[in-house]
């Protein structure tokens, strides 16, 4: 089916900066088309100029902004049902459409229901809003190859390297791809089957792992065997140790992964990226132990887990933090790990200065109204949480959060029409928020 004429008129709505339009446009064609890739990328520019210009969107949209379709989207993928959960990701990403872990799930989704154009459209748009993660990058390059686009595939992997020099999925692929592009531009054009180009095994080996990015636990063991025995023959190779760790980590064997980059680590030590891979492994490696606890019904054991994770991810931030001083992000980060210790002085430090970046303030004064609210200054809290809602059209989850926190500090102040004031905001926008309903029946 010809969908060029659709396709224009939404292209004609974004620059006439219909913004609403056009996002009408482009799911109506995705219910006819999953797979078109147009679309989909049209989908997510129309998106995120309603959201940078503040507009709100329908009111169907204004429903579906909260976490509901999240947790469903997730529970779907889990089951193995990508095409519905694709869809619950989508009406997640109507309201937060800057999200980047929920727009990889949903090209991964997306992917997995074999809607591979729709997929890479989401993974550029995934490269725009957080050009710091590869994983969108990588992901693209392994279907631009299955494609049978080399030269494009290679641009995805590189770019993936410029976001992380030493990620080693696309260091391997970029050498088989460069490796593979110089045999068919050489005498081997006429030869049919690349494996009869490569007299060495073990690259025909190499290349035959790079071209199946998504390995079966079977490849993986036998991959990590193979590793072993490279590593036994150098064991102070700080390459090997970040690709066994990578295997263990796929694995789920956090442990292992740990103690491999740990002592990468040692060979690295000015290495922020192997730093931030040091603490996401002690992360892993202790919900694991925790969802163990928890299955085994030990739940003091599980407390002690979460206690020991909670002072590991306070480290790995102060760590962060301390090569990049000047990145909110990651300020933010800390002080909401330092809030949930308890240490609320040192958390509004980490906030006062992450909300210097505009990108990061709504999150920071958040999160300092919070800190207050818990220090008992419950006048610097209001000033805080109605500084977050200045200028707010639409009541997404983290405006009904402050909402409900305003009325809880008006409830303590006794004064019962500001309180309700607060509450009716949430009521009108989603009636099943909390206890809101029971609290508009008492302030009746």
């Amino acid at each position: 089916m010809d969908y060029s004429k659709h396709l224009q008129k939404a292209e004609d709505a974004l620059r006439q900066r219909r913004w609403d339009f056009a996002i009408e446009v482009y799911q109506q064609l995705l219910e006819m088309d999953p797979n078109l890739g147009e679309a989909r990328g049209g989908l997510r520019k129309a998106l995120r100029k309603r959201h940078e210009q503040g507009g709100g969107g329908p009111k169907l949209f204004k429903a579906l902004t909260g976490a509901g379709p999240l947790a469903v989207a997730k529970g779907l993928a889990k089951a193995g049902k990508h095409a519905a959960a694709a869809k619950s990701y989508e009406q997640y990403l109507a309201g937060n459409p800057l999200d980047p872990d929920a727009n990889l799930e949903l090209g991964i989704a997306l992917e997995s229901a074999g809607f591979t154009k729709s997929a890479l459209a989401v993974y550029e748009f995934l490269a725009e809003i957080a050009p710091r993660n590869p994983e969108g990058l990588k992901r693209a390059g392994a279907m631009a190859y299955r494609a049978g686009d080399h030269a494009k595939a290679l641009e995805y992997y590189e770019r993936a390297l410029q976001a992380d020099p030493r990620d080693q999925d696309a260091l391997k692929a970029r050498k088989d791809l460069a490796a593979e592009r110089a045999l068919k531009a050489g005498r081997f054009e006429a030869v049919s089957h690349s494996r009869e180009q490569i007299r060495d095994k073990d690259q025909a080996a190499d290349l035959e792992r790079a071209r199946r990015r998504v390995l079966t636990d079977e490849d993986l063991v036998k991959e990590r065997e193979r590793l072993e025995g490279l590593y036994a023959e150098n064991s102070k190779d700080p390459e090997l140790m970040l690709q066994l760790a990578d295997i263990h980590e796929r694995l789920k064997d956090y442990e292992s992964a740990l103690d491999c980059a740990e002592r990468a680590s040692q060979y690295k030590k000015d290495s922020f990226e192997l730093l931030c891979k040091v603490g996401d492994l002690r992360a892993k490696m202790l919900k694991k132990k925790i969802a163990r606890a928890d299955k085994d019904g030990n739940a003091e054991l599980a407390s002690r887990y979460e206690a020991e994770l909670l002072d590991a991810e306070v480290l790995d931030f102060r760590n962060r933090v301390a090569v990049h001083p000047g990145d909110a992000t990651l300020r933010l980060q800390l002080g909401k790990r330092l809030a949930r210790k308890g240490e609320y002085d040192l958390a509004l430090a980490e906030f006062q200065k992450a909300q210097a970046d505009a990108r990061a303030q709504r999150e920071a004064r958040i999160g300092m109204a919070q800190c207050f609210q818990r220090k008992g200054f419950a006048d610097l809290a209001k000033k805080e949480y109605l500084r977050v809602l200045e200028g707010v059209q639409e009541i997404d989850e983290r405006a009904k959060e402050v909402l409900y926190a305003l009325g809880e500090i008006a409830e303590g102040e006794g004064k019962a029409d500001e309180a309700r004031a607060s509450y009716a905001r949430i009521f009108e926008a989603d009636i099943g928020y909390r206890d809101v309903a029971a609290k508009m029946e008492r302030f009746r």
